[in-house]
């Protein structure tokens, strides 16, 4: 049974681990705020005055609303909405198609020259197409986000899945593993590593294109407050989207971080005994 004492030691090392994370950022918004009030640059206002602007916009609603304004709960809304939405689109996508083309060496020599081609194709480059395809609205801006997100998916499944071991597939089909089962026992669990890697760095590719696809056209979302208050000069409030969006893609990654531990232990295992 667990002590106070063992308790208490615990919760130390907690702060401990959480310090030596955040210290460094302590010590750079700190000079920051320093840097900006000395210099009194009306385009770069300090870390004070852009905090201020962020309760205002989004964090200073009712406490039944969990303190969210309705433009918050409005912005927030789209741009999840899309920001997953394309990202899930993107997943499905990349993971099917890159098991077929991992599995089947016929298939991918047809198919890996239009894969190559297309994603040497910068995504903003196509926002011109998906407009007049879609209009503006959601379904260009999914259409925008999945374009960019689904190559590092599909490239690191295709990866994963010709590198299992051939050990592994032999071992299978001696004890009689074959076809979908060797496909969902085998196959894919090994190549998780690197379908999950390719997960992560997509998701990052999500959130960047989820603001490019706001920047054009649309009246709601993060994206569309930059761009307006960027071309009223509302500073304060730009630099608020500018840190929430990287508030965002923090806890974003932290999130994914923390499931991929629960759901790869086994791997992080089979690492560490190595």
């Amino acid at each position: 049974m667990r002590g106070p004492g063992t308790a208490a030691r615990g919760a130390r090392r907690m702060l401990a681990g959480v310090f030596s994370r955040l210290w460094l950022a302590a010590v750079l918004v700190a000079a920051w705020e320093a840097v900006t009030r000395a210099v009194q640059e009306s385009y770069f206002p300090p870390p004070s005055q852009i905090v201020v602007a962020m309760h205002e916009l989004w964090f200073s609603g009712p406490a039944g609303s969990l303190f969210l304004t309705e433009d918050a709960r409005e912005d927030f809304g789209h741009s999840l909405y899309n920001l997953f939405g394309g990202w899930v689109l993107a997943c499905l996508a990349g993971v099917v198609l890159g098991v077929a083309l991992g599995r089947s060496r016929t298939l991918a020599d047809y198919v890996e020259p239009v894969i190559h081609f297309g994603r040497a194709v910068p995504p903003p480059t196509l926002l011109s197409f998906y407009i007049a395809v879609f209009s503006l609205g959601t379904p260009m801006q999914v259409a925008t986000i999945v374009s960019g997100v689904v190559w590092p998916v599909l490239l690191n499944t295709i990866d994963g899945v010709r590198t299992v071991d051939r050990l592994q597939l032999d071992s299978a089909q001696v004890f009689g593993v074959r076809g979908s089962g060797l496909l969902l026992r085998v196959v894919i669990p090994a190549a998780m590593p690197k379908i999950v890697a390719g997960l992560r760095i997509s998701l990052g590719i999500a959130l960047i294109l989820m603001v490019l696809s706001e920047l054009v056209g649309s009246t709601a979302g993060i994206g569309s407050l930059l761009i307006g208050a960027q071309r009223s000069f509302e500073l304060p409030e730009m630099w608020a989207g500018i840190m929430l969006l990287g508030v965002l893609g923090y806890l974003l990654n932290a999130v994914f971080v923390t499931v991929e531990r629960r759901l790869l232990r086994w791997h992080l295992n089979v690492r560490e005994a190595a």
